[in-house]
């Protein structure tokens, strides 16, 4: 089981950056030929646009939400 690193450069809180991720996990790894989450996801929440990235490590995956301009 891989560790999941959650980078939240946005004003969303904790929860609502949480569940983003469920968001982008709930999508599958389709990406990277089946090995990655999704690599560039973008959503609403409350109104504004967000974009969550995404990057494989050996352990780990990892996920930038930043706002979507």
């Amino acid at each position: 089981m891989n560790k999941l690193i959650i980078e939240n450069r946005t004003g969303l809180s904790d929860l609502e950056s949480i569940d983003l991720i469920k968001r982008v996990i709930g999508s599958g790894r389709i990406s990277n030929d089946g090995k990655q989450y999704c690599y560039l996801s973008t959503t609403e929440v409350n109104g504004l646009s967000y974009a969550v990235s995404t990057d494989l490590n050996k352990k780990s995956d990892r996920f930038v939400i930043m706002n979507n301009k």
